[in-house]
């Protein structure tokens, strides 16, 4: 089960790791240790949760609020990065996995900008408007992390520390700024990706390999240009659209010419995606194909060899973790019990809750944004 969870720890999406008032709002049972509230939350919860205050989406202000998020492009680390920013206040650094970009973060920009913090929300390197090398190993943990500091220290340069908030490669990136420079960070709300600590007898692509098979997502990611063409093939839309709306809490298993349906099958979008949240992405994907993103993976080993050094370390920032009940990282073997049984409380010691999403799969913060904007607010408040 350790070599199984430290595979999660890599990156187990489905594609692609304190203290809520639980008087007013747990629905149903509280899951682990005292140490730490993890609670399920479902739709009662929700209603519970509404608030205007917290909505990025009134159908009249929508509109606006993305017109007023201001762009801008900051030399960081060698490469140009886009960012997305607005207002005041605060820094809430927001980190996107894949296949997404800043704009997977839309709704909480235009939320928190409203709440008195600064909401930046970059394009990572290799994705939207930052540039993306051509050299494959410069897509590692040490290089992603370096853009954030650089990125920082023009962002934020009267503020020695930020809340940072992640989701998928996002997250695992996140994880990584905490424990490579915590100085950097006052506090962390991750999702779906739980951390986990280096194992240093096996090398993560050689397990996944042997558990998932050659056609799980990310051995299939490996060789470049492979999956590249097969996307082509594809199209952007049904790739983007096969991504973001997967929901299967098993595996994602990736044979040649098998996947997202029959090609001339529509894909639904859900109520929380709408045509043109996808036509933007397409837009983007175009510029640059899946090259970038589809290179964090192919540096999984280089990361674990480059990570040696810490080997063994704990994440000591403070932090709450939400991840939904349908997402596949929640499902996979072990990561339950890592959870729920005190081995992320091991980890990260300052791990104050868990909050487990009833109906909610991989893109929590897109899917039930509202929701995550409070949890996210109720946690970075004490600070």
């Amino acid at each position: 089960m350790r070599m199984i969870r430290a595979i999660v720890g890599v990156r187990c999406l489905y594609a692609h790791a304190i203290k809520l008032n639980t008087k007013s709002y747990v629905s149903r049972a509280v899951l682990s240790r005292p140490s730490v509230n993890a609670i399920i939350v479902g739709s009662s919860y929700y209603n519970n949760l509404a608030s205007k205050s917290y909505s990025s989406r009134s159908n009249n202000l929508r509109e606006r609020k993305m017109e007023e998020i201001e762009h801008r492009i900051i030399n960081a680390n060698g490469i140009n990065m886009h960012v997305a920013e607005k207002g005041k206040g605060p820094v809430i650094l927001f980190l996107h996995g894949f296949p997404e970009l800043w704009y997977s973060w839309r709704h909480q920009i235009t939320a928190f900008a409203s709440l008195g913090y600064r909401a930046v929300a970059p394009d990572l390197r290799g994705y939207g408007d930052t540039d993306a090398p051509d050299v494959t190993s410069s897509y590692t943990g040490l290089n992603v992390v370096g853009d954030l500091i650089s990125l920082l220290d023009v962002v934020s340069p009267d503020q020695d520390k930020v809340f940072v908030v992640g989701h998928d490669w996002g997250a695992l990136l996140a994880w990584w700024l905490c424990l490579f420079r915590p100085d950097r960070v006052k506090a962390l709300v991750n999702m779906s990706v739980v951390f986990s600590s280096r194992n240093p007898k096996r090398k993560p692509l050689e397990s996944l390999r042997a558990f998932y098979g050659d056609d799980y997502y990310i051995c299939r990611f490996q060789e470049p240009g492979v999956i590249e063409a097969e996307f082509g093939e594809l199209g952007y839309e049904r790739v983007l659209k096969g991504f973001l709306t997967y929901r299967n809490p098993g595996p994602l298993l990736l044979p040649k010419g098998k996947y997202f349906g029959q090609p001339d099958t529509p894909i639904s979008l859900p109520s929380w995606l709408p045509e043109e949240d996808v036509k933007y992405y397409i837009s983007q994907y175009e510029k640059k194909g899946f090259t970038g993103g589809l290179n964090y993976y192919r540096n999984i080993n280089l990361n674990w060899e480059l990570t040696a050094p810490w080997t063994g370390s704990q994440v000591k920032v403070p932090v709450k973790f939400i991840v939904g009940d349908q997402d596949l990282t929640y499902n996979a073997p072990g990561t339950k019990d890592y959870i729920h049984k005190g081995g992320f409380k091991r980890d990260v010691p300052f791990l104050e809750e868990v909050v487990v999403m009833e109906g909610t799969a991989h893109f929590l913060q897109e899917e039930k944004p509202d929701e995550i904007n409070k949890h996210i607010h109720i946690f970075f408040q004490k600070f």
